[in-house]
């Protein structure tokens, strides 16, 4: 009998194990060996403090972001009193399965086939990788951060199977020497409907590669050929291609975490993936820390009701966040008329400072209301079109 059985070893169940076996608590870890989810790999500095993430994870440090309107205008935005750091998903997450492993999580491999109950229980059947045998754990809770489009959350939570998502595809490549459009300590986004009509493109660093890659929610584009002009345009064609890798991305937190009786989700299974800027390993982390905390106290009390703490501690911290995002994106990404404004907006130096600040420390910046007055009345002249969209 576990006390948790965690389905999915990504940075969400990965950390949840942890959390849960460090706190004493019999823990299974269930994952998918092999799989690397598409990712551009940023972590801000807080995670890598919260989360203790050693130096050998990071695989590149990024001092400047450059953002690329539909007309090739960019606008350079240096990172000030910090970096975002880049690490590589095919390491990174194995890093966390391992660490979850030796704080005491039994770490399984193989596929998550359903979740049945008797008498004896709540029981997680899966299909064990090196045998093909079918496999079942018996538990008292179940955490699922088994991804966006969670077996777990479709079966067991109302509103699983609803969650709003895109398309992400990247293609790793090795990174070239730096040229005029591509310096390793640099990442680029691109919002050009050419590329991605709902969301955006990206170059990202990762040492000696580099993530190439974009997303969208529109069904018919086809991501492999807007990738390759993303890289023509680039300047990356020529370079060796790696791998290549697709997956969904949730865009809105679910609106609610848990079954009411024993399951509760986390990361990508919740829905927590920062609108407009698709973040996400930060938040699955925390998702899979507030699940923990969930877990425990259900655990210790026995109550199911305690299980909505996971969402209740979320979005208490990032729901504000989480709706200034989601309204930027749908104020600015819907046409490249608004994503040219969105790009002169980001000349503003304000509005630079602003943005990292809330991106490293994860929480918005409230110390200059000035700065924020400003940035309103410039917000508001490029929505109502008072100014020309060329105009910062």
């Amino acid at each position: 009998m576990y006390d948790v059985v965690v389905i999915g070893g990504g940075p969400a169940g990965a950390t949840a194990a942890e959390d849960l076996a460090r706190s004493g608590h019999k823990v299974a870890m269930l994952d998918r060996a092999g799989r690397i989810k598409p990712c551009g790999g940023a972590v801000p500095p807080r995670l890598i403090k919260d989360f203790f993430i050693p130096d050998s994870q990071i695989v590149a440090r990024i001092t400047t972001a450059r953002m690329i309107s539909p007309t090739q205008r960019h606008v350079d935005i240096p990172i000030e009193n910090g970096y975002v750091g880049m690490v590589d998903r095919e390491h990174f997450d194995e890093f966390l399965r391992d660490r979850a492993n030796d704080a005491g999580a039994m770490r399984l491999t193989g596929t998550f086939l359903r979740i049945e109950r008797d008498s004896a229980g709540t029981h997680v059947l899966y299909r064990d990788k090196a045998t093909g045998d079918t496999k079942q754990l018996t538990t008292r809770l179940i955490i699922g951060a088994d991804g966006a489009r969670s077996d777990v959350a479709r079966a067991e939570v109302p509103g699983g199977d609803e969650i709003p998502y895109v398309i992400a595809y990247h293609e790793i490549i090795e990174a070239p020497a730096p040229t005029a459009s591509y310096h390793p300590d640099r990442c680029d986004v691109i919002y050009d409907g050419a590329i991605s009509p709902d969301f955006y493109g990206w170059v990202f660093p990762h040492g000696g590669q580099a993530s190439v890659g974009m997303g969208t929610g529109i069904d018919g584009v086809d991501l492999k050929q807007a990738t390759a002009a993303l890289r023509e345009s680039s300047g990356l064609a020529g370079c060796k291609t790696i791998r290549k890798e697709g997956a969904p991305i949730p865009l809105k937190p679910l609106p609610k975490w848990d079954n009411g009786t024993d399951v509760v989700l986390a990361g990508d299974a919740a829905g927590v993936v920062a609108p407009s800027s698709g973040e996400g390993i930060y938040y699955a982390m925390m998702g899979g820390r507030v699940a923990a905390t969930a877990a425990s106290a259900c655990l210790a009390t026995a109550r199911p009701k305690d299980l909505q703490l996971a969402r209740k501690l979320f979005m208490k911290e990032h729901g504000q966040v989480f709706r200034v995002l989601g309204a930027m994106q749908n104020a600015y990404y819907r046409s490249d008329e608004r994503r040219e404004r969105f790009v002169s907006l980001c000349h503003d130096v304000d509005v630079q400072r602003l943005t990292f600040e809330a991106y490293m420390n994860k929480k918005l910046v409230k110390a200059r209301p000035l700065a924020h007055l400003k940035i309103g009345v410039k917000n508001l002249a490029h929505l109502t079109r008072l100014v020309s969209p060329l105009r910062t």
